[in-house]
This record gives structure tokens, sequence and C-alpha cells, in this order.
């Protein structure tokens, strides 16, 4: 496999993951997101830990990596470093 054909395979796979994200999340849905590194990647120096809002529908970067803007962070962060907070009625 090429790498334009490598690349066009990662672009498809962001683009439905953001598809699937943004039709499950509208905007303003609450978001625990971490910005550099998750939790468990045991990595103190460059964690950090927002309970926020998106403010942006998911997008895909040039590489394929699928990503959302948060409230209180510039930028977009990967979906892989945010988890939705279920709202219960």
């Amino acid at each position: 496999m090429s790498a334009r054909s490598r690349l066009e395979a990662d672009k498809r796979k962001g683009q439905q993951q953001a598809d699937k994200f943004n039709a499950r999340f509208p905007i303003g849905t609450p978001v625990m997101a971490y910005p550099l590194t998750r939790p468990e990647d045991n990595n103190p120096s460059f964690f950090e830990e927002l309970t926020t809002v998106t403010r942006t529908p998911a997008w895909i970067l040039g590489h394929g990596e699928s990503v959302v803007s948060v409230e209180g962070y510039a930028g977009g962060i990967c979906l892989s470093h945010v988890d939705v907070i279920e709202v219960t009625a």
C-alpha cells in the first residue's frame, strides 16, 4: 500500500469517526477532555483534565485524526482524548 493510499484510508476512517461523534453528540455536549495525555498514559507532567462542553462539531485534520474543540481550550482535541459525560435526567 502506498503512502497516499494509507493517507486516504486514514482520512476516511477519521471522517467516519467524526461523523459518528457528530451524529450522537451535538455542540454543547458535556465532556471530560484530556488535551495532552490521558490519565492511563502515566505521564503526570503532561496531564491536564478539563470538565467542559464541546464548542464545535468534530472534524478531521490533514492526516486523518478526528478532533473536536471544547470550551476553555484553544484548538482541537483528539476524540480519543474526549469522554462524553452522560447526563441523567
